[in-house]
């Protein structure tokens, strides 16, 4: 009897250990490490400088965030007018406006560089 009694309070104790157990309070790490971030659109982006090579890259970024489900049809339609903005300043030589319009509308849509 007294085997039993002792089994059966190991058995409790062991049972009731798991209810006292710390909580994990800090971030889950992933064992396997960082992971590398999807890799954006196999293009290059536009190289050059000014305002007409800014709204180029900006028109790029935002055609491979719309393939990609990034972005979705209304604000892409949205973004594509402001750029058309920017492209208009561009063309009429206002170069600083132009690139302040491509800068406003990445702040205000959060693409870095705004």
């Amino acid at each position: 009897m007294r085997l039993s009694a002792c089994l059966a309070a190991v058995l409790a104790g062991a049972a009731l250990s798991g209810c006292n157990a710390p909580r994990q309070t800090g971030p889950v790490i992933d064992p396997t490490g960082p992971q590398r971030p999807a890799p954006a659109s196999q293009q290059p982006l536009p190289e050059g400088a000014g305002c007409s090579a800014a709204i180029a890259r900006y028109r790029s970024v935002m055609e491979n965030d719309l393939s990609m489900g990034h972005v979705n049809q209304s604000v892409y339609g949205q973004i594509q007018g402001e750029i058309s903005e920017a492209a208009s300043a561009c063309a009429a030589g206002q170069d600083a406006k132009a690139t302040s319009l491509v800068r406003a509308s990445k702040a205000r849509h959060g693409y870095p560089g705004g």
